[in-house]
């Protein structure tokens, strides 16, 4: 099965975050089928950038959305 879950990157305390698609399987740092956005929480506001059209495909698929990334995506617009 397919989630769309959030990939921890950046240095340490210094969090940064990139919006996927893997499989649950995998770690959460593992790899990953396609990158679909970004978030920023250090910058104010935080950042975040989400590519509607590759999320609503994977969804549309059958991927799971995790709670952190609904909200986010909520933000984003």
């Amino acid at each position: 099965m397919v989630a769309i879950r959030l990939r921890r990157g950046g240095a340490k305390k210094k969090p940064f975050y990139r919006i996927v698609a893997v499989d649950s399987r995998k770690k959460r740092d593992g790899a990953v089928l396609e990158i679909l956005g970004y978030y920023d929480p250090k910058t104010e506001p935080a950042t975040i950038k989400v590519d509607l059209d590759k999320y609503n495909k994977w969804v549309e698929r059958g991927a799971q959305v995790s709670e952190a990334v609904k909200n986010l995506v909520k933000k984003a617009g």
